[in-house]
């Protein structure tokens, strides 16, 4: 298989992820993301990025909480803004993954 199939083929898997995470959030939950996508950060890592997915509930909850703290440090360090922050649990594994989405850099394309 070329690089090309294989790079069109994983689009697609990480598309189709990106639309099942979209249903299983209308199902659950009532509503769905208005935005969906789904990333693979290196090879043992899949990101899928939901947004505006908030049930009000949930939105009053975040008033209460606070992440400056996590943002500002990880700002300063890098010198980029942070558009969005997650803190995620995953008590069975007994790992926390702390997500940093950033505003686009300069160059477009992410990097450092």
């Amino acid at each position: 298989m070329s690089e090309t199939d294989q790079t069109q083929r994983g689009e697609s898997k990480t598309l189709a992820i990106s639309n099942a995470m979209v249903r299983l959030h209308k199902t659950q939950f009532g509503r769905g993301p208005t935005r969906s996508r789904a990333y693979f950060a290196g090879s043992d890592v899949l990101v899928c990025v939901l947004e505006d997915v908030l049930l009000p509930a949930e939105e009053k909850l975040i008033e209460m909480g606070t992440e400056e703290d996590f943002v500002t440090t990880v700002e300063q360090l890098l010198d980029r803004k942070v558009r969005s922050f997650v803190s995620a649990l995953d008590a069975k594994q007994n790992v926390i993954f702390e997500v940093f989405m950033f505003d686009a850099s300069p160059n477009g394309d992410g990097d450092q």
